[in-house]
């Protein structure tokens, strides 16, 4: 870095000498020169804004990968939406937290329709990885909420502030007792925040205050696991407890999905 530097400080000295003396050979020069410079600088620019949010981010989506995977277990036709959230996440990277967070839950709910696993997958529960979700453009609660906890991760926003909740969601109205198992994604901005709840149910990101509709179980990410409202944090490691979020974690990483 310090050496372009001071190559560019020469050259910015050299133009100057040029105007000033009428250096017609020099001039042509510089005047080519600085079409390059002017490219270089604002290149400059665009990776002086990015790469601040890349470096912070400890997961990468490695898109040649994922377009392999994604070519071998469905088809071709199925690229263009994993282009499409290629070209999503690039232009998210500068932008704050909860703009992030809203465009990639809103993201999602354009992309993909519910469907239940045992419709999909023959399975009563099975956790997809992002790759199966777009690949079918189908998925349940926890392929929706694993897709947007990897989004955010790969945009940087740190795994302390984003949690898998597991929830009991009330349906049937604000009198029904009538329950089910249900998975969401919640963003907290700091430690002790009221978490902003992502859902599949409904497209408004909404703070959990205002979701009196779901009832927390139990909450985890990739290093940690909480019970109930996640003030208090269990001993034991997520992968070791949850065989299936063990599961879905090597299939991403088989896929591309770098951690």
């Amino acid at each position: 870095m310090i050496y372009w530097a001071k190559y560019l400080a020469r050259f910015v000295l050299a133009s100057e000498i040029a105007i000033y003396t009428g250096n017609m050979t020099v001039l042509r020069w510089v005047g080519c020169w600085r079409c390059v410079w002017r490219r270089a600088w604002l290149l400059f620019l665009v990776l002086v804004l990015l790469f601040p949010a890349l470096l912070r981010s400890d997961w990468v989506l490695q898109f040649d990968r994922l377009e392999a995977a994604m070519v071998r277990q469905f088809a071709t036709d199925r690229l263009p939406i994993l282009r499409a959230w290629q070209a999503e996440l690039l232009t998210l990277h500068s932008v704050s937290d909860y703009e992030k967070i809203q465009r990639v839950n809103l993201f999602f709910h354009r992309h993909v329709r519910y469907r239940t696993d045992m419709a999909l997958y023959g399975q009563e529960d099975y956790w997809a990885t992002p790759l199966e979700l777009l690949g079918h453009g189908l998925g349940d609660c926890e392929d929706w909420a694993i897709a947007k906890y990897v989004s955010l991760r790969h945009l940087g926003i740190a795994d302390e502030q984003l949690r898998l909740i597991y929830v009991r969601a009330r349906i049937g109205g604000p009198s029904s007792q009538i329950t089910q198992a249900h998975m969401v994604l919640g963003y907290y901005s700091s430690a002790n925040a009221e978490p902003l709840i992502l859902d599949s149910l409904i497209s408004s990101v909404l703070p959990a205050s205002e979701r009196d509709d779901l009832t927390p179980v139990f909450s985890f990410n990739s290093a940690g696991l909480w019970a109930g409202q996640g003030a208090q944090r269990a001993n034991s490691s997520p992968t070791a407890r949850l065989s299936r979020w063990r599961s879905v974690l090597e299939r991403m990483q088989q896929d591309g999905v770098q951690f």
